[in-house]
Protein backbone atom coordinates (compact mmCIF):
# COMPACT_ATOMS: atom_id res chain seq x y z
CA UNK A 1 0.00 0.00 0.00
CA UNK A 2 1.31 3.49 -0.90
CA UNK A 3 1.91 6.50 1.29
CA UNK A 4 -0.85 9.53 -0.26
CA UNK A 5 0.96 12.35 1.49
CA UNK A 6 4.22 13.94 0.67
CA UNK A 7 4.64 15.84 4.26
CA UNK A 8 6.47 13.86 6.40
CA UNK A 9 7.63 16.14 9.45
CA UNK A 10 5.89 18.40 12.11
CA UNK A 11 7.70 21.15 14.06
CA UNK A 12 5.93 22.71 17.30
CA UNK A 13 7.81 24.80 20.30
CA UNK A 14 6.30 23.66 23.31
CA UNK A 15 4.26 25.72 26.18
CA UNK A 16 4.87 25.03 29.66
CA UNK A 17 4.31 21.54 30.57
CA UNK A 18 2.63 20.29 27.90
CA UNK A 19 2.82 16.48 26.56
CA UNK A 20 0.82 15.97 23.58
CA UNK A 21 1.93 16.94 20.41
CA UNK A 22 -0.23 15.97 16.81
CA UNK A 23 1.36 14.43 13.78
CA UNK A 24 -0.94 15.34 10.71
CA UNK A 25 0.09 11.73 8.16
CA UNK A 26 -0.34 8.30 8.42
CA UNK A 27 2.23 5.64 10.01
CA UNK A 28 1.60 2.19 9.95
CA UNK A 29 3.48 1.54 13.37
CA UNK A 30 4.10 3.27 16.40
CA UNK A 31 7.63 2.70 15.60
CA UNK A 32 7.34 4.77 12.27
CA UNK A 33 8.16 7.94 13.82
CA UNK A 34 11.26 9.62 15.06
CA UNK A 35 10.67 12.30 17.81
CA UNK A 36 13.60 14.89 18.69
CA UNK A 37 12.96 17.14 22.19
CA UNK A 38 15.54 20.05 21.35
CA UNK A 39 18.20 18.07 18.89
CA UNK A 40 17.72 15.01 20.56
CA UNK A 41 15.85 11.97 19.48
CA UNK A 42 13.57 10.13 22.38
CA UNK A 43 12.73 6.74 22.94
CA UNK A 44 9.46 5.12 21.82
CA UNK A 45 7.70 3.80 25.26
CA UNK A 46 9.98 5.27 27.21
CA UNK A 47 10.08 8.89 26.54
CA UNK A 48 6.58 8.90 24.31
CA UNK A 49 3.58 6.88 23.37
CA UNK A 50 1.91 7.27 20.03
CA UNK A 51 -1.91 6.77 19.10
CA UNK A 52 -3.57 6.03 15.68
CA UNK A 53 -1.35 4.23 13.73
CA UNK A 54 -2.76 2.97 10.59
CA UNK A 55 -5.44 6.13 10.83
CA UNK A 56 -5.00 8.49 7.33
CA UNK A 57 -5.36 11.47 9.14
CA UNK A 58 -2.83 11.01 11.81
CA UNK A 59 -2.17 10.75 15.94
CA UNK A 60 -0.56 11.54 18.48
CA UNK A 61 2.45 11.73 20.34
CA UNK A 62 2.19 12.17 23.98
CA UNK A 63 5.21 12.21 26.46
CA UNK A 64 5.28 10.87 30.06
CA UNK A 65 6.45 14.05 31.21
CA UNK A 66 6.00 18.16 30.40
CA UNK A 67 8.09 19.53 28.31
CA UNK A 68 9.64 22.61 29.66
CA UNK A 69 8.40 26.14 27.59
CA UNK A 70 10.56 26.83 23.93
CA UNK A 71 11.22 23.50 23.80
CA UNK A 72 11.07 22.37 20.28
CA UNK A 73 9.76 18.98 18.92
CA UNK A 74 10.03 17.34 15.84
CA UNK A 75 8.06 14.73 14.59
CA UNK A 76 9.48 12.81 11.86
CA UNK A 77 7.62 9.60 9.42
CA UNK A 78 10.34 7.30 8.59
CA UNK A 79 9.11 4.79 6.04
CA UNK A 80 11.36 1.79 4.95
CA UNK A 81 11.95 2.18 1.28
CA UNK A 82 10.04 -0.11 -0.86
CA UNK A 83 8.92 -1.04 -4.72
CA UNK A 84 6.45 -3.74 -4.68
CA UNK A 85 6.41 -3.77 -8.83
CA UNK A 86 9.16 -5.47 -10.89
CA UNK A 87 10.28 -2.86 -13.82
CA UNK A 88 11.61 -4.79 -17.08
CA UNK A 89 14.17 -2.38 -18.50
CA UNK A 90 13.00 -1.12 -21.99
CA UNK A 91 9.40 -2.39 -21.74
CA UNK A 92 6.69 -0.66 -22.34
Amino acid sequence: MAVSSTINKVSYTASGSQTVFAYTFKIYEDADLEVYVNGILKTLTTDYAVSNAGVDTGGNVTFGTGLTASDTVVIIRVLDLTQEADYVENDP
